[in-house]
């Protein structure tokens, strides 16, 4: 880590923070405006924060830093290396001579698996047993003003299956919940969750050792959509080109990176209750809300002598994750496109879907019913299972062109090209009424005749209020046939839109999307695409009238027929942050004064806590 920040700060890519900040709700702010300006700003590296240790935030969060920390130019670069290494590995061999080619590949990718070294690494320079065990001397972050508390939010977890011997290394947040023991927030899909169950079945205590820092392509690689049952440390050395030194642990038999910054080593008891762990401010850019977790007990805690803390903050797109994502979207596509579904020319995730809502895929039809085919054959691999809209279009069709993808939106036949379906989502989807499992839907662009012009629609110079609707924006109406609504500032159940069409005798729109009251003014088209992808099942949300589809994008209000038990709002710091941070913004040493995005996103807020 500390070869990667030189990197950073030699490429102009790193700023040091030099002022005293706090890790309570500080450094998140500073970190999100950074964040959410041009291009992902810069990496801070904060010197100064009331513990032994510097945090590093941003690290990854540009596509020229996301590059860097996994030692390429661009990221392309690796997703060709995986092409070309799955094309020589599946490729027939008809000859002997054919086989003996492999060998060099062989030789190749046994240089890559991780090796276990005798001795002590340098994460174990410095040794916290007993009664030393303190998380308070460590500078984890509480980010946002409703979360639950600090989290630990780059932990890399490290867990063997008892039955088969296999390691997993995932990322799940940890909450801190005392000195010495955390939240171990690994949801049901997860691998981890998959070795607690194993070991709550054996009735033994489950060891843990939670590596934090070290080479980026660790972090990176914990978050990785790795097939179940394959090492993530063995990416981790690919993506470096030379294998991972591992260390066994001091308190059990775990083997953890050599050249970290910091692990946690303990246990989690099977026996014991689950703990109420949240809410957290999360990458969906809502709130997580509470919920049963088990708890993470902490026998020691090591270091290097010039030990870095790594944090991520999440929270509205963009931030760091997206790029993460992106790094994912690039490097996984080839063994998608070799292994899964041959058909398909390109994956795109924007970054208003925050990885599961949203994405598009170009694919080579040759037959009708080949992109219903694809949806479901996606919806069913690894992480893409978490995909609630998906978008796919016909291979010559430039996926991340919005002109391209606004035409053919435009003259879809929704009785012929929508797909929709059911099945699992993410845990963290928060509009669905069954928590980790609702509706999707597949839009086919395949059929769509692409010279066809759209029809030219007539916007209308007024219209008046009508059915529960108090505003309106035609801005889409001309490119993509669609017409934005805010509902009225009062709450109700039903906003009818058809009343508000009919009053203005306007039935042209090919799309209606009703939002709340507080997106009116303050939100971008960006911003809107984020709240629609997050806050709309497809199946409750959706329905159609005289050819237009109406899209109730707006929040949904807890216990009113088929929405959900709770309600989230989202991420924001708290006024009072947002003027500390601003009246110091001189004293950081950062660039041009960087404006609150959180100021906005206010207006969205619907209580004085986490969820409605």
């Amino acid at each position: 880590l500390q070869e990667y920040i030189a990197r950073l700060e030699q490429e102009g890519e790193l700023i040091r923070v030099k002022a005293p900040v706090s890790s309570r709700f500080e450094i998140a702010e500073i970190t999100d405006r950074m964040a959410k300006s041009e291009g992902g700003g810069k990496a801070l590296l904060f010197e100064n924060t009331g513990t032994e240790f510097p945090v590093l935030t941003n690290m990854m969060g540009s596509k020229r830093r996301m590059a860097m920390s996994l030692g390429v130019e661009r990221l392309e670069d690796i997703g060709s290396r995986i092409e070309a290494l799955l094309g020589d590995a599946l490729s027939p061999k008809t000859s002997l001579w054919d086989k003996m080619k492999m060998l060099p590949l062989l030789a190749d990718v046994a240089k890559w698996f991780p090796k276990n070294i005798a001795g002590r690494g340098a994460c174990q320079e410095v040794v916290w047993q007993g009664d030393e065990v303190d998380l308070e001397r460590l500078p984890m972050l509480h980010s946002w003003e409703s979360d639950g508390g600090a989290f630990v939010t780059l932990p890399m977890v490290n867990t063997i299956d008892p039955e088969t011997g296999m390691r997993n290394v995932g990322m799940y947040r940890m909450q801190v919940f005392d000195d010495h023991t955390t939240g171990m927030h690994w949801h049901r899909h997860k691998t981890g969750a998959r070795h607690y169950d194993a070991y709550k079945r054996l009735g033994k205590r489950m060891p843990v050792s939670v590596a934090i820092g070290g080479d980026p392509a660790y972090i990176y690689s914990a978050t990785a959509p790795m097939p179940d049952n394959m090492d993530e440390m063995l990416l981790a050395g690919m993506l470096r080109q030379k294998p991972v030194k591992l260390v066994k642990c001091i308190t059990n038999d775990l083997w953890v990176p050599a050249d970290c910054d910091f692990v946690l080593e303990g246990y989690v008891d099977t026996a014991e209750p689950l703990t109420v762990e949240g809410p957290f401010g999360d990458h969906t850019g809502f709130y997580s809300l509470t919920d049963l977790y088990p708890r993470f007990h902490i026998e020691a805690i090591t270091s290097r002598r010039d030990a870095v803390y790594p944090a991520t903050i999440v929270g509205i797109p963009p931030m760091e994750d997206a790029y993460i994502a992106k790094a994912t979207e690039t490097i996984f596509l080839a063994p998608i496109r070799l292994v899964m579904q041959p058909e398909v020319r390109d994956l795109y995730m924007p970054m208003e879907g925050t990885a599961h809502n949203l994405a598009l895929v170009s694919m080579a039809k040759r037959y009708e019913g080949q992109p219903s085919k694809v949806a479901q054959g996606l919806w069913g691999a690894g992480q893409m299972m978490f995909n609630k809209y998906m978008v796919i279009a016909p291979e010559e069709c430039n996926i991340r062109s919005k002109k391209e993808i606004f035409k053919r939106l435009r003259n879809i036949d929704f009785e012929r090209d929508l797909i929709f379906s059911e099945g699992i989502l993410d845990v963290l989807d928060h509009t669905t009424p069954t928590m980790g499992y609702g509706s999707k839907l597949a839009i086919d662009l395949t059929n769509v005749d692409a010279s066809e012009s759209p029809t030219k629609l007539s916007v209308p110079a007024t219209m008046k209020p009508a059915g529960g609707v108090a505003l309106f924006n035609t801005e889409f109406v001309e490119e993509l046939g669609l017409i934005i609504l805010y509902a009225e500032r009062e709450w109700r159940e039903h906003i009818d839109v058809e009343e508000f069409l009919n009053a203005n005798n306007w039935h042209e729109a090919k799309y209606v999307a009703l939002f709340d009251y507080g997106a009116a003014g303050y939100m971008t088209p960006s911003d809107l695409l984020w709240i629609a992808a997050a806050n709309c099942d497809p199946k409750r949300d959706i329905r159609f009238d005289k050819g237009t589809m109406i899209i109730d994008a707006r929040s949904k209000r807890p216990g009113y027929g088929n929405n959900p038990k709770r309600f989230p709002n989202v991420v924001t710091s708290s006024p009072e942050t947002i003027a500390l941070v601003t009246e110091r913004w001189a004293e950081y040493g950062l660039d041009e004064f960087i404006e609150s995005p959180s100021r906005r996103y206010r207006k969205l807020w619907l209580s004085d806590t986490a969820e409605w």
